[in-house]
């Protein structure tokens, strides 16, 4: 019997195992140099506070936006100490991993496994996807667990509860999914029916009450509201309650998160709000996608719904309803970058590989099966005259990749070395740290386990008289050193009279002005006007 279970579990658990490790070994074997990007650095240093006993420190300029689940992850694993960044490169390799193999599975369960494994080849060479999945950005496992939700969804329509899980889950990573979450309830709760054309209809579902919009008949589901529904209601408040609670717990702030993403995105002076919607979203979305997946996506909708409506109809409803999310999210006021298009874009992808090889699912002699191939030539292509930029694209990629992660590990390599330190012991300097950008601060207080406001970006923030310097030892430094477009703090290079310099490697030099007498650990200086 244990022989018969084992050999069950492998048949299961076996094909998608081996799929997402192919998968990570191949992302590994052509881009190595993947690393935690400044919001997720802040989430692990966060985290590590917090399993301190203390509240996280959001007092530094353009702190990211903190997200309750990722926080918590960075709690739990803030043992590991500098290992827990080892951790989430790890994870953003593996969820790359599991969103090719999610990918794949809708692709063969809305249409055959062909179509599945092109739309997963689609996903994993999109450059944004792979320049944010490898530098660990929380939008990757947060389209893991919206795309784990919808594959449950499609195999057991109205699952109910696991997927409101994974939406739950989701939720406190993006917000987006507490739109998802809504929408899903209300397919739960209520019974949508059509009434036949030649007049109403007399069915017991009829007589319930309910609203009529047109011929669509919209009741309340056919067991009421019970025990059941009750709970379903709880799991889809549970997201955005959460995290509201989050806030005010650390912050005193019920709507920190809100108001602090929108001071950001005015102080990078990012395009939001309902008009800009409009005008860049469809850009964004292109930016993923590219244009030969965007036509392919147009083709795919079309003729799917138009041939195999019920295959189709969960496809095009989630996509619909992620763009939906999308716009009202940055009609709110958040930002409208490509980045948070990207779980439409791993949907469409899935109708885009319905492009090219849909028209193999009709019989031989359907009206639309030329037509079809016709699609899937011009959709291939346009793949073929855009190849050239592809390269291109991936190419930067990679190299953004290695000249980052070596500017980085150099600074890394500056701490290890003990320049920050005073000698013979394991407290800094002296302090403040100021930095030629805000990029460095979450990584200079994680590493030193000091505050992220013990870190200075000098060009946004009054320059110190006293503490530690440090610049950028070369033009490569600066250059690959940007945290944002709209950051215009990376031109601080030199630091002001009376500091010494004291450290250097490649890429920085560490100078130092500490008062006589020193002052060193962790205790603040005045910085002077």
């Amino acid at each position: 019997m244990a022989r018969m279970t084992s050999s069950k579990l492998l048949r299961s658990w076996g094909p998608p195992l081996a799929f997402i490790a192919v998968v990570t070994a191949v992302l590994l074997a052509i881009f190595p140099k993947g690393f935690p990007n400044y919001d997720t650095i802040y989430y692990l240093l966060w985290g590590k506070e917090i399993a301190q006993g203390m509240s996280p420190d959001y007092g530094a300029p353009l702190a990211p936006t903190p997200h309750p689940l990722y926080d918590l992850l960075g709690a739990i694993f803030s043992p590991l100490g500098n290992g827990s960044i080892t951790v989430a490169v790890v994870l953003a390799y593996v969820s790359l991993g599991l969103l090719a193999w999610l990918v794949y599975r809708l692709g063969k369960e809305w249409f055959d496994r062909w179509i599945g494994y092109l739309a997963a080849f689609l996903v994993m060479t999109s450059a944004p996807v792979l320049s944010n999945g490898l530098r660990a950005y929380i939008d990757i496992p947060y389209m893991v667990l919206c795309l784990a939700a919808l594959l449950i969804e499609t195999r057991k329509p109205k699952a109910g509860w696991p997927v409101l899980v994974l939406l739950t889950l989701a939720g406190l990573l993006r917000p987006e999914a507490w739109v998802f979450a809504g929408f899903y309830f209300l397919w739960l709760a209520l019974d949508f029916h059509l009434a036949p054309a030649n007049g109403p209809d007399d069915s017991a579902p009829e007589r319930r009450p309910g609203v009529s919009v047109g011929r669509l008949r919209i009741q309340l589901r056919e067991s009421g509201i019970d025990r059941n529904l009750i709970l379903m209601a709880c799991l889809t408040a549970a997201g955005p309650v959460i995290w509201i609670l989050f806030d005010l717990i650390t912050t005193s702030d019920p709507l920190y998160s809100l108001t602090g993403t929108q001071q950001t995105v005015e102080t990078l002076e990012r395009d939001t709000g309902p008009l800009d919607v409009i005008i860049y979203g469809p850009r964004r979305l292109g930016e993923v996608m590219q244009w030969p997946g965007m036509v392919g996506a147009f083709f795919g909708v079309i003729l799917t719904l138009w041939t195999m409506p019920r295959r189709a109809a969960i496809g095009a409803i989630s996509a619909a309803v992620v763009l939906l999310a999308f716009a009202l999210m940055g009609a709110s006021g958040l930002a409208i970058i490509p980045r948070y298009t990207m779980l439409a874009a791993a949907i469409l992808f899935i109708f885009t590989a319905a492009a090219v090889l849909g028209w193999r699912l009709l019989e031989p002699g359907h009206r639309l099966r030329r037509v079809w191939q016709v699609a899937a030539a011009i959709t291939v292509a346009l793949w073929i005259i855009w190849l050239p930029n592809q390269y291109d694209l991936l190419s930067t990629v990679d190299q953004d990749l290695s000249d980052q992660a070596l500017v980085e590990r150099d600074l890394e390599d500056l701490v290890d070395d003990g320049a920050f330190y005073a000698n013979g012991t394991d407290d800094v300097r002296c302090l403040p740290i100021s930095a030629p950008n805000h990029r460095a601060v979450p990584r200079l207080a994680f590493w030193l386990d000091i505050k992220p406001t013990d870190v200075v970006s000098v060009a946004a923030e009054q320059q110190p008289r006293t503490g530690l310097f440090l610049a950028p030892a070369r033009e490569f430094t600066i250059e690959n050193f940007i945290l944002d477009p709209g950051d215009e703090t990376r031109t601080v290079t030199r630091p002001p009279s009376g500091f010494r310099e004291v450290a250097r490697n490649r890429s920085w030099i560490l100078y130092s002005n500490c008062p006589t007498g020193g002052s060193t650990g962790n205790a603040p200086l005045s910085t002077g006007p």
